[in-house]
């Protein structure tokens, strides 16, 4: 391994050890990220998502989860569930700008290509609406969600996997 290597990204698959780290990946993206659309108690409410880690685990854990390290330390994870949606995709903060949020989800939407999908949905935030327009994603609805007392909004948006990838085979 050459010593650039070491500040490069990379993705691999996610490990038990990596859910403390996760959850605080997360609970930094929300409280760091996404300040300009939502209130403080909303932030608070969202972040609150992750208090229990045995849960949170276990929710990656029954999805298809990815970390993105960068030289070897986890920056970011994303989850495909159910091969149809992104549940979740985020990066540290710290790591922001530097590609991981789109290697995640272009490792997401080819695996969902791969496996027979023919879309792939996402409940994107307010803060994450222009990352996933930028990828080809369409706004189809709008929602609110409660969580710990607390409403956000946020936007179902699907995107259309090319058939490429699946041209030629048998169903």
């Amino acid at each position: 391994m050459s010593s650039r290597a070491q500040e490069k990204l990379a993705m691999r698959p996610m490990l038990p050890a990596d859910i403390p780290l996760l959850a605080e990946i997360f609970r930094a993206s929300v409280e760091q990220l996404t300040a300009d659309d939502y209130s403080e108690a909303q932030q608070g409410a969202w972040a609150s998502a992750v208090d229990d880690e045995e849960e949170f685990g276990a929710r990656l854990a029954g999805e298809l989860t990815l970390v993105a390290t960068l030289g070897g330390a986890a920056v970011g994870f994303a989850a495909l569930a159910d091969n149809s949606k992104i549940d979740m995709l985020y990066v540290h903060p710290a790591a922001g700008g530097q590609g991981a949020a789109a290697m995640l989800c272009d490792a997401l939407e080819k695996l969902a290509t791969a496996r027979g999908a023919k879309q792939l949905a996402v409940d994107a935030s307010d803060s994450a609406r222009g990352f996933f327009e930028r990828r080809g994603y369409a706004a189809k609805t709008r929602n609110t969600v409660a969580l710990g007392g607390e409403w956000l909004a946020n936007t179902t948006m699907i995107k259309s996997l090319a058939a490429a990838a699946v041209k030629g085979r048998a169903s």
